[in-house]
């Protein structure tokens, strides 16, 4: 049986992030989504740490629940169609900043536990090192492989996995701070990385272009700041219902335990072509290497996008697809998909009252993006949502490409 996982998020403790980004929305959403397990997010914060330990209780290997006292106000906020059990697990994100071979490094890295006591033991060792308390993705001054080093010292059973490998500013592949192979970074410790994030500006098509990447599983998350972006991203198990099992299908590959993933369509990333934002310039990546890498109206440095990073370093034409890769999907989120239709913001009333009512009638976000029937939305006066979501599941969309900071979109309805 298939489900879904996000397994990368924030909390109110982090930059930029929304306040209802608390353990009681968390369920909520999750619910609202389809998600059966997600990622706790900051756990290396000492305030959501305590957080944890207070509202959730261990429940399957390596998971948690929402105690019940906790539940109960917040399951009257869930339409019935949308109940479902959810599990929590243990997940930070942490940001490298470093100096290595004569050049600033930043990033980001996903770390997991499988329980409280060997979170904390993770804890204690890394606020030996950084200031863990500053903030709910804390910044530390190490190497990236030495991160991987006190993960495993803490437990053989934690797992980390690079972020959003192709982002530009902070990540292990990106242009402007990142390296140009995985060894590069992690060394002797690569063997124990299995895995990778993909980010919302690449999806697994552009990331089958380097044939190096092809030993390693490639996963998804929304990387969520407020409860509304969660699953813009997600991962599809078919495993037994376990960290452990979960971790293990990755490390394996294991086809009969990961299904693949949901993507944005990539052009939707704020970060998928060039370009500089302040002028107003979306460059692809032979536009900007005509101009030298230098906005044509301002001369400053762009900021190089995935797309053109990727062609750098691939060694292998786009449409490229290696033997043992698992599929994916791509999604656009259903609120967007809903202001197209209405021609107004995603967050109007208008908006959230449709939303509601689908969730109501049909069942989770993800069940109407991925599996709705057409003719179930056509009888309830759905039509144009029907089509809207008929030409996104193959593939027939407009787009508009993000850059430099700047989400694309991605038009559905006049496509």
């Amino acid at each position: 049986m298939e489900f879904i996982a996000d397994l990368h998020i924030h909390t109110y403790l982090s930059r930029a992030t929304s306040k209802k980004m608390d353990i009681e929305n968390l369920y909520k959403w999750a619910q609202l989504k389809g998600i059966s397990v997600i990622g706790t997010g900051d756990f290396t914060h000492p305030l959501w740490f305590s957080e944890i330990k207070k509202k959730l209780a261990p429940a399957e290997p390596g998971l948690f629940r929402l105690r019940k006292k906790y539940c109960r106000e917040i399951d009257k906020e869930v339409p019935q169609s949308c109940k479902n059990p959810v599990r929590f697990m243990l997940s930070v994100e942490i940001s490298n900043i470093y100096k290595k071979n004569d050049k600033v490094r930043k990033v980001h890295n996903l770390v997991y536990s499988p329980d409280l006591a060997v979170a904390a033991r993770f804890n204690k060792a890394l606020g030996r090192i950084g200031n863990i308390k500053s903030d709910g993705r804390p910044i530390i001054g190490m190497q990236a492989r030495d991160l991987l080093q006190v993960a495993l010292d803490a437990s053989e059973d934690n797992v980390l996995i690079p972020a959003h490998i192709w982002t530009p500013h902070f990540s292990v592949l990106g242009a402007s701070s990142g390296f140009d192979s995985i060894e590069e970074c992690f060394e002797d410790l690569t063997p124990h990385i299995f895995a990778l994030e993909t980010g919302l500006s690449s999806d697994p098509p552009m990331n089958w272009m380097l044939s190096d990447l092809d030993r390693f599983v490639l996963v998804s998350n929304s990387d969520a700041h407020s409860p509304a972006k969660l699953a813009r991203e997600a991962n599809r198990f078919t495993c037994g219902f376990s960290y452990f099992d979960m971790m293990t299908a990755l490390k394996n590959k294991d086809p009969k335990g990961f299904a693949g993933t949901l993507e944005f369509f990539p052009q939707e990333g704020k970060y998928y072509l060039d370009g500089h934002r302040g002028c107003g310039q979306r460059m692809p990546p032979e536009q900007t290497l005509a101009h030298d890498g230098r906005c044509p109206v301002c001369g400053k440095k762009l900021t190089v996008g995935v797309l053109h990073r990727v062609n750098a370093l691939a060694d292998r034409k786009l449409g490229f697809a290696p033997e043992n890769r698992f599929g994916f999907e791509s999604i656009i989120p259903l609120a967007e998909i809903l202001a197209g239709i209405y021609g107004c913001g995603v967050n109007t009333k208008k908006v959230t009252t449709a939303y509601m009512e689908l969730l109501e009638t049909f069942g989770s976000e993800l069940y109407l993006l991925r599996k709705c029937p057409a003719a179930d939305l056509e009888t309830e006066g759905f039509e144009t949502l029907a089509a809207c979501l008929g030409r996104m599941r193959c593939g027939q969309v407009r787009v508009t490409e993000g850059y430099d900071g700047e989400f694309g979109t991605i038009d559905v309805v006049n496509s």
